[in-house]
């Protein structure tokens, strides 16, 4: 996938995520390992303060039977405008 922004969400029809994204389940992660998506998502999602942070959960919202919403975990850094 050329060109994706960190944390960027994508709807995909595939049976699996993507290379460098994972499926927005409400996953919880370690900040210390995704320091850069942790600095866009916080802690909006759940987690806690010190150690985790929380992926959107999207699942039940697919507009199709057979898609699956994932969320980029490494990319470009958005800029600000």
């Amino acid at each position: 996938m050329d060109e994706v922004l960190l944390g960027q969400i994508l709807l995909v029809p595939y049976t699996f995520a993507p290379m460098d994204t994972v499926y927005c389940d409400g996953k919880e992660y370690p900040i210390l390992q995704y320091q850069a998506l942790y600095s866009l998502l916080g802690n909006t999602f759940g987690g806690n303060v010190n150690t985790t942070f929380c992926i959107p959960n999207l699942k039940g919202f697919e507009p199709n039977p057979g898609v699956h919403y994932v969320i980029a975990m490494y990319g470009y850094y958005p800029t600000r405008s």
